[in-house]
């Protein structure tokens, strides 16, 4: 099934360019010129996936990203002219599942495009048979329904939160080196900049898990990485 991709970008150029590479690989694709449109397209059709522009008229990217995380889980893309590491932070932790800056290659969007619904799949090819729920104390992820629960309660979380944590449940209390959550969960290797991107949503998860009394926790391994453990009552 074709899938369909939402765009706001105020330049003209960009967004035309945006859809002509994004629809040359087969994807249905909207753009919008600020935030008021998009946000009457995404009340009418609910997208696969959103790519905002963080400088528009009125309503900013970093705006939309919050709303539209509130509401769902769809994969959301930060792209902007602005490169610094506190752009990028801010972008992670609204919410988004990327962040690119401007000028990139077409091919770079693509690639990074494809990831994430690679990331955001229901029923991804594994080469092993996985099981279908995992727990680490009060928490529990069930891989085909793609949910996850706090005490029995659905606990929300992005496309790329819940393949952090199954990631992480999968190695039991094992600690996982960065460099390999970024190849397997992000799809990103070697590129430095992104090296604080699983620090960002470590950090979000936290205050999430932390707000629901979950017992589960994701520890930091100092130099090396993160695990994820249960708390002992």
């Amino acid at each position: 099934m074709q899938k369909l991709i939402y765009i706001a970008d105020d330049e003209q150029n960009i967004r035309q360019m945006m859809k002509a590479f994004l629809e040359s690989e087969g994807y249905a694709v909207e753009v919008f010129s600020n935030g008021a449109e998009i946000r009457r397209a995404v009340r009418q059709k609910t997208p696969d996936m959103i790519i905002l522009d963080v400088m528009m008229p009125g309503e900013d990217g970093f705006s939309l990203c919050t709303f539209f995380r509130r509401e769902s889980g769809i994969p959301i893309m930060i792209v902007s002219a602005k490169d610094s590491p506190l752009d990028r932070v801010t972008g992670i932790t609204l919410g988004s599942d990327d962040y690119i800056t401007k000028p990139f290659l077409p091919l770079e969007l693509i690639a990074r495009v494809k990831a994430l619904f690679r990331r955001a799949e229901l029923s991804a090819p594994q080469v092993k048979v996985l099981p279908e729920r995992y727990e680490c104390g009060n928490l529990e992820l069930y891989q085909k329904a793609r949910k996850v629960f706090v005490e029995n309660e659905e606990f929300p979380v992005t496309p790329t939160e819940f393949e952090f944590l199954r990631y992480l449940i999968e190695r039991e209390d094992a600690a996982v080196p960065k460099e390999e959550l970024l190849e397997h969960v992000w799809e990103c290797r070697g590129i430095k900049e992104e090296q604080r991107m699983p620090d960002d949503l470590v950090k979000r998860l936290r205050k999430k898990l932390k707000a629901r009394n979950s017992t589960a926790r994701v520890e930091t391994v100092w130099g090396y990485g993160y695990r994820l453990t249960a708390k002992i009552l």
